[in-house]
């Protein structure tokens, strides 16, 4: 995985568009579309002096972990390839820093970088290999945590013409769609209903609820699940929703392509966790993130980024 610390690694973009190339030529021959899956993760850091360290929440604090960790926050972007031996890899392809405001003082002002959100480096992620997989003709599919199911980038995703399946919180203020307008009436056609949904109602609802068998997580697992059509503002039109009910309790997913199959649905759901297992490894096996560089500007005629690299 390469790391973007802001100017500190200026070629890691090309480096990473020449990976990109090299990974999906023989696999998007076979493929019916290219998934990408969008994450964020912490690696700890040392000392008070670390620029572009800060305290942020631990995703995995384990049994002696607490729920924060000081250090850095990446945004990272991977491919999903199936591998025939171990079902759904994540190949992470690249990443960007995240400073928080309060923490962007910190960096001397020469090589201070403007401040971003996660949001915002997600879709500068998605645009980056949007640009170089538009080329190859196939469909591109983007699953991301619920974090990222927010308007600043569903939106520009979709312009992009790039589908995306998330988590869709259970209080989502969904519409109806609506239907054909009347031929007398002028301007152009509405984009949202004007019936409430409320998913809490339709989950408890009985009826509309069907069963059926999807490769989840690498072997066929049986979901009873309920799928209708609905228009969301965050996502700026139609979306297809998912209710799955689980033993915990029901949960809902959402597509912005609203005649994406179940299957497809819930299987990319699945598949982002390989990226997460694929951060477990990067950190415990390979020792990715364990660099205790303390700069993110030029250091002596060098420039070091806080992911450890220099150039």
């Amino acid at each position: 995985m390469l790391h973007h610390g802001g100017r500190a690694w200026g070629r890691t973009d090309r480096a990473a568009s020449h990976l990109l190339r090299e990974v999906v030529r023989p696999l998007a021959a076979e493929a019916r579309r290219l998934t990408l899956a969008l994450d964020d993760t912490p690696t700890e850091r040392y000392g008070a002096t670390v620029q572009g360290a800060g305290v942020h929440h631990n995703p995995t604090p384990g049994p002696a972990g607490g729920p924060f960790v000081y250090g850095h926050v990446w945004v990272v972007l991977g491919l999903l390839a199936r591998h025939p031996s171990w079902g759904i890899v994540a190949l992470p392809l690249l990443a960007r820093l995240y400073v928080r405001r309060k923490d962007l003082p910190g960096i001397p002002a020469r090589t201070r970088p403007g401040f971003r959100t996660k949001l915002e480096l997600a879709v500068e992620l998605v645009r980056w290999a949007a640009s170089w997989l538009g080329h190859l003709g196939k469909p591109l599919w983007v699953v991301a945590d619920g974090a990222y199911a927010k308007a600043p980038v569903l939106k520009p995703l979709r312009e992009l013409g790039v589908t995306v399946v998330s988590r869709l919180r259970k209080d989502s203020a969904l519409w109806s769609v609506p239907g054909p307008r009347a031929p007398h009436q002028r301007g152009p056609n509405r984009t949202y209903g004007d019936q409430r949904i409320e998913l809490a109602k339709r989950a408890g609802q009985t009826r509309g609820w069907a069963t059926g068998t999807f490769d989840l997580y690498g072997k066929p697992t049986e979901k009873k699940y309920k799928t209708f059509v609905a228009t969301w503002r965050p996502a700026g039109g139609a979306i297809r929703v998912v209710l799955v009910d689980e033993p915990t309790g029901w949960v809902a997913f959402f597509c912005t392509d609203t005649a994406a199959p179940v299957g497809d649905i819930l299987g990319s759901v699945a598949s982002r966790f390989s990226l997460e297992i694929a951060f477990r490894d990067l950190k415990e096996v390979v020792g990715a993130g364990q660099q205790q560089v303390r700069s993110c500007g030029p250091t002596s005629g060098r420039s070091t980024c806080a992911c450890g690299r220099s150039r």
